[in-house]
């Protein structure tokens, strides 16, 4: 795990630090929270177009443009586990770029890699906005519909069943729940979900925890089966679909916290001013709508709520470190 950690850290240093610096013309100092925005605006992504969290963020950008009087502009930073989109908005001190990011994209970092580049007090919740419905999946072919039977499949075949990893919050949840299950399965390494969910189509590997939006499609053409939600609350989207917790297994609980970071010096003020306009687009019906079919379910919150439930999943994170004997990076 530390060589993993460590090989993982050089990689990213080094993709972090091939990005173009920010231009010190870009940085303002912040702005008054009534006379923001002045200028464009821009939320940076820490994952490629269209996964449900990049659909929402356009949602909501359109809607902010034309409440700010101000372009609003969604700029996709995948790679380095997060690092470059999380590096590029602490890096460019400016109050008009923000990160709209899944939480699980850097809660997991301390127990991920030994050393970070940012100290997470660097970023200043702004708006809690949505939670991405997260499902464990499997192949149709595998012929499992529940946690309970994925489990006997595990026991029967120990090591010779997989399950892929994509790095992140979910990765660790699996891990420590066949580890307290006392479940052999062997890891598949992957460098994005897409590979993944295909290779899970095709029965390469029996198992999978990851966004909803991005499993549809395959779930849909009867290929991957869903067999419970991580997340803590019953999704209407998904009235058939138990949680984790309903079937008896709460060590896969994780809900998909998504959000609007800037950074800690941002005034209070205008955090308060941003969560207030998030909530009053996430009251529309047609917003509402529209993202329920993406695999977002609105859940806008105050900076205070936000912050919040971003250390209640550090700690869930953390108790997960526990079970798996990692040692959080300083």
């Amino acid at each position: 795990m530390r060589s993993l950690r460590r090989s993982l850290l050089a990689f990213f240093v080094f993709a972090v630090g091939a990005l173009p610096c920010v231009a010190p013309a870009a940085a303002q100092t912040p702005a008054n929270s009534q006379a923001w925005p002045t200028r464009p605006v821009k939320f940076i992504i820490p994952l490629g177009p269209g996964s449900g969290v990049d659909i929402t963020a356009r949602v909501f950008a359109d809607k902010l443009t034309a409440k700010w009087n101000q372009p609003v502009v969604v700029e996709n930073r995948p790679g380095g586990d997060a690092f470059v989109a999380i590096t590029a908005v602490i890096g460019a001190k400016d109050d008009h770029i923000l990160l709209f990011s899944p939480a699980s994209s850097f809660t997991a970092h301390p127990y991920l890699h030994e050393k970070l580049p940012y100290n997470f007090d660097d970023l200043a919740p702004i708006a809690r906005v949505t939670n991405t419905l997260i499902v464990l999946t499997v192949p149709v072919g595998l012929g499992v519909g529940s946690i309970k039977e994925l489990a006997d499949k595990i026991k029967a075949a120990p090591g010779k069943l997989n399950y892929a990893s994509v790095t992140g919050a979910n990765d660790l949840m699996f891990a420590a729940f066949l580890k307290t299950q006392k479940l052999d399965m062997a890891k598949v390494p992957y460098k994005d979900p897409v590979s993944a969910i295909n290779d899970l189509a095709e029965g390469r590997i029996q198992s999978f925890v990851g966004a909803y939006a991005i499993m549809r499609p395959q779930i849909q053409n009867g290929k991957v089966k869903a067999i419970a939600l991580t997340n803590r609350q019953h999704a209407a989207a998904l009235p058939d679909l138990p949680t984790a917790r309903e079937a008896g297994f709460p060590s896969l609980e994780f809900d998909g916290l998504v959000g609007l970071l800037g950074t800690r010096d941002m005034p209070p003020g205008l955090r308060e001013r941003i969560a207030a306009d998030i909530r009053e687009i996430a009251a529309d019906p047609g917003v509402v709508q529209r993202l329920a079919s993406t695999g977002q379910v609105i859940s806008p919150g105050t900076p205070a709520e936000f912050a919040a439930a971003l250390d209640d999943q550090r700690a869930t994170v953390a108790a997960i470190g526990k079970v798996l004997d990692i040692k959080p990076a300083q």
